[in-house]
C-alpha cells in the first residue's frame, strides 16, 4: 500500500490504514526510539503513544512538506525523548532545593532562539555526510558503535569524526560560548 493510501485511510480513521502504517513504518520507528529509550519495555511504550499521536495528529500532515517517512521519523524522535523525560522525572526528587525552575524567562527564550538560528547556520554551512553524521549522533542520539555498524567503518572512525565536526562546528559558533 502506497502512503497516500495509507494516509487517506488515516484520515477517515480507518484502521486498516493504522494496520498498514505499522507494518510498513514499526521498524523505522523502531530504528529511531531505540537510541533514546534502550530498555525494550519502554520502547514498546513509546511505540504505542507514538501510534496514537499519528492517530490523532494525521490531519496535520501535509505532504507537500515532506514525506510520510520524514513526518513519522520527526513524531517517533519527539515522543521519545519525551517518554525518556518523562521516565527520569519520575525517578528524580520533585522536591529537591537545587533543580531549577522549569519556566523559561523572555530573555532565555530569545538567547535560545539566536543560539538555534547561528546552530542552523552552522549545520547548513557543512557537507552533506557531515551533516549526516551529525544528525545520527545529536539528533537521532544514536550511539558511535552504531553509527559505525552501519556505515562500515570503526568506532574510532567515527569518534575521530565526531571529535573533528564538533571542533569545526565550535570554530563557526566563534568559540567555546557554544560548545
Amino acid at each position: 500500500m502506497k502512503d497516500q493510501e495509507i494516509v487517506t485511510l488515516l484520515l477517515r480513521h480507518d484502521e486498516a490504514g493504522m494496520s498498514a502504517l505499522l507494518a510498513h513504518y514499526t521498524p523505522l520507528m523502531r530504528y529511531i526510539v531505540a537510541p533514546i529509550l534502550p530498555n525494550p519495555s519502554d520502547q514498546e511504550d513509546c511505540l504505542s503513544e507514538i501510534s496514537m499521536r499519528i492517530w490523532e495528529k494525521i490531519e496535520q500532515y501535509q505532504s507537500q512538506s515532506g514525506s510520510l517517512a520524514a513526518w513519522l521519523t520527526a513524531i517517533a524522535r519527539n515522543t521519545a525523548i519525551n517518554h525518556a523525560r518523562t521516565l527520569t522525572r519520575q525517578t528524580a526528587d520533585p522536591l529537591a532545593p537545587d533543580i531549577p525552575s522549569a519556566q523559561v524567562t523572555p530573555e532565555d527564550a530569545l538567547l535560545q532562539q539566536e543560539r538555534q538560528a547561528a546552530v542552523s547556520r552552522a549545520l547548513s554551512r557543512l557537507s552533506k555526510p557531515e551533516r549526516a553524521l551529525f544528525f545520527r549522533k545529536y539528533y537521532y542520539l544514536q550511539s558511535t558503535a552504531q553509527i559505525a555498524r552501519e556505515t562500515g567503518t570503526t568506532v574510532r572512525a567515527v569518534e575521530g569524526k565526531l571529535y573533528r565536526l564538533k571542533k569545526k562546528l565550535r570554530r563557526m559558533l566563534g568559540g567555546e560560548a557554544y560548545a
